[in-house]
């Protein structure tokens, strides 16, 4: 009645060291939470220094739900950075996807006859090789991804690359990219960063123009309307981040 803290929602245990974004599936008595950025790093910017330090999260956890505690504590790999989590939208699924923005993979996790929690890579975004970028390589920074109420497809933002894209979910089958289109990003065709090597395009994108207005920034926070019709985006991931990457979209 008043939004006043009433404390930490877990119980007895040791909370992750940091995290970002949390689903629940009430039927199968689970929470998984993702791991995110060590908060007093992420309002400096980001920094190729900061890789192999523990300041970017690699696990994923599952909770119990009715105890609030964690059960089990899944590792994605180092620096992987997995933010956005979603279960499927089916009450009674045991599956969903994360993403993990700085390898450019996402995994689908799932509920195992031992009654625990496992992952499989189904999407891996290639790294660009570049030019008059911070880094020579480029990876897929993917900040989001969205579940089509009828679960019938992924929706993915890439924030460095620019590019949202929509894959297909079938059950047995990995994801298949399905659509694709680029609002902004940091590839685009006469801007600072050229590619030299690229796995999947054939030349840089054009810049996004919307009634005779230049977009700035990237794909960052997706929903998707109730009927999957309509898809909103943000361009803005973070103010530090958006000022060291797309000074114009500050401007």
């Amino acid at each position: 009645k008043t939004f006043e803290l009433k404390g930490n929602w877990e119980k007895e245990c040791e909370a992750p060291q940091f995290g970002y974004e949390f689903w629940f599936q009430p039927c199968h008595n689970v929470l998984i939470s993702s791991s995110g950025i060590a908060p007093r790093i992420v309002g400096c910017g980001f920094c190729p220094d900061d890789y192999n330090k523990g300041i970017f999260g690699r696990h994923i956890y599952v909770w119990n739900l009715s105890c609030r505690s964690i059960i089990q504590c899944i590792d994605l790999g180092e620096d992987s950075l997995p933010l956005s989590v979603k279960f499927l939208h089916n009450r009674n699924a045991a599956e969903g996807y994360v993403s993990c923005a700085l390898s450019g993979v996402i995994y689908r996790f799932y509920k195992c006859e031992a009654n625990n929690w496992a992952v499989e890579e189904v999407i891996c975004i290639p790294a660009k090789e570049v030019t008059g970028w911070i880094m020579p390589r480029m990876p897929a920074f993917i900040v989001d991804i969205v579940i089509s109420p009828d679960d019938r497809f992924l929706y993915v933002s890439n924030w460095w690359h620019g590019d949202v894209r929509q894959y297909e979910l079938s059950r047995g089958c990995k994801p298949r990219l399905v659509g694709q289109v680029f609002v902004g990003g940091s590839i685009v065709r006469c801007g600072p960063v050229a590619v030299c090597r690229d796995e999947e395009l054939k030349c840089q994108p054009e810049p996004l123009v919307v009634k005779c207005r230049r977009v700035y920034g990237g794909p960052s926070r997706l929903q998707l309307s109730r009927d999957g019709k309509r898809l909103y985006v943000t361009t803005s991931f973070y103010s530090a981040w958006d000022k060291q990457f797309y000074p114009d979209l500050v401007r």
